[in-house]
Order: structure tokens, then sequence, then C-alpha cells
């Protein structure tokens, strides 16, 4: 692995006026690491390897822990991240998402008011420590048919003109939720599930994307149809081939692969494993071949 690694190698985009470099990290999995001051570690570590785009969310907790702050062994991804790199680099752009919520009389829900969005967005404060969101995703359930954004959406545009938020995404969405949220506010990225072996179906929501100027952020990149469960290991032999072909692994010509479908996507994978980050950000300096994306 080169010495010299660095997420600026994959070159950068813009969140409306806040520009990052494409290789970020995602918080999901770092409350997974059961040693603290690893997942600590892993944090400051991607920082300094150039990271300047964390994805979080208030509801990325520990496996198994309680619900409450304090109680047992419940740790929040927030906070992991708030004690490990606050005070926050000047060019440090966090982005977290509402909408999936956790209560102990409620259980999952879905908020679906503005005074529940307003309550997970305080949350995203208070867990942070930060006095407005630099970005803040809706994220959706989506169900067939007609299911409006527009309510949801015009509530975080409000918290955005109160200053509370900086600029707004949308999660886990469809091309019409787009168009609904863009007739209300600006839109600086849409993050859905998307590998080079599952929700291929957005191939042609993707370019859209790029074509109004919003970043595609795909999640899962690397676990595949293994989703919550972890990096997959159901590669196809085009995949290995590409990987034993510029000495990587199979997650990073994944990883490759997705900043390769355009400069407007951005790559968010999440580690608590210390050698797994380094070898994540690594990825944004493979150069595929014209051959290897024909072959994947």
């Amino acid at each position: 692995m080169p010495s010299d690694i660095s997420a600026a190698a994959a070159g950068t985009w813009k969140l409306g006026d806040l520009t990052i470099n494409r290789m970020g990290f995602g918080a999901m999995r770092i409350t997974a690491n059961p040693d603290r001051d690893v997942a600590i570690r892993v944090l400051r570590r991607a920082v300094e390897l150039g990271v300047n785009h964390i994805d979080t969310a208030a509801f990325y907790r520990s496996p198994g822990g309680t619900l409450g702050v304090g109680e047992g062994p419940l740790r929040f991804a927030n906070e992991l991240i708030r004690d490990a790199v606050s005070p926050y680099p000047e060019d440090l752009v966090i982005t977290t998402k509402v909408g999936p919520g956790e209560a102990p009389e409620r259980g999952f829900y879905q908020a679906m008011t503005a005074a529940e969005l307003r309550t997970q967005v305080e949350e995203n404060l208070r867990q942070l420590g930060r006095d407005y969101l630099d970005v803040v995703n809706l994220r959706i359930i989506k169900k067939p048919g007609a299911d409006s954004v527009a309510d949801r959406f015009g509530a975080l545009s409000d918290l955005r003109d109160k200053g509370l938020i900086r600029h707004l995404g949308i999660s886990n969405v469809r091309l019409d939720h787009l168009d609904e949220a863009q007739a209300i506010a600006p839109v600086v990225c849409v993050q859905n599930s998307y590998a080079i072996d599952t929700h291929r179906d957005d191939d042609t929501f993707l370019p859209v994307c790029g074509e109004r100027g919003i970043a595609y952020v795909p999640f899962f990149a690397i676990a595949g149809a293994e989703r919550e469960g972890g990096p997959t290991v159901d590669h196809s032999e085009a995949l290995q081939t590409v990987a034993d072909t510029h000495d990587a692994t199979p997650a990073q010509i994944r990883l490759a692969w997705t900043l390769h479908q355009g400069p407007h996507v951005l790559a968010i994978p999440g580690t608590g494993n210390p050698a797994h980050l380094e070898e994540n950000i690594a990825a944004g300096a493979i150069q595929l071949t014209p051959e290897d994306l024909a072959s994947l």
C-alpha cells in the first residue's frame, strides 16, 4: 500500500458552497467496534488522511446498546465523531440524516411531522456539539405509488431558513422525489443504495443528478447485497481479475468503480478497522482502464 495515501487523490466536489474530497467516510459501522479507543483513532486517522466529508446520523449507535445516553454499552456515532475530531477542522463537512428514529415507547419509526423532524435535527446538533448542521438528508422509507416528500422536505427547508441547517439532501429516493424536493429548496446531494452488483436501476438516475450539479452518494458500495451485514465476499470473477491486475482488494475495486461513475459521485465507505480505513482511502487513487470498466 502506498505511503502517501490521501483522500484528495479521488478529486473534489462541491456540496453547495462546501468543497469536499470525493473520498469520504461513513460513520454507520464505527460503533460496531467494541473498543472505543480504536474507534476514536480510526476517526482521527481518517481526518489525517484528508477525509473532510463524514456521513453520519443520530440513530447510528452501537449494536445491542440500551436506548438513552449513558445507559449500558450504548455509543452513538455522532458522539464518537465529536470526541474524536472536535474542535472541528474548518474544512470538515458533516452530513447527517433525519427521518428514521428510535424511541423507547415507539421502537424504530419514520418521522413524518415537522415537530418530529425538528427534534431529530436538534438531537444531531446536541450529539455533535454544533450550532448548525452542514448538510441534512431527508431519509425516507419508499412506498409503492405516490409517496410525497413535500411536507417533510418543506419542514427541513424551514429549519434551513432558521439557520439550523446549511444545505439539504435526500436519501433512498426516486427521480420524482428529487423533482418534488427541488421545487421547494436546493438539493445538494442524493444518497441511495448503489453498488456494482446491486440497485443498478439507479443507472439512469445517477447521471440526472450530475446534469443538475447534484452529488450522487452511494451507500453499501462495498457491502452490496449484504447491506448492514458488512463487506460482501460475493465477488464476480471479473471483479477479482481486475483486483488482481491492480494488486488491490475486491473492496477497493468496488470503491474505485463507484468513483468512476461520474465526477459528481462520492464514496463514503465506513469501517472501525484502521487497516481497512487506509485501504478504502487508497482506493481513491486507483485508475481503472476502459477495459477494466467494460469487464466489470
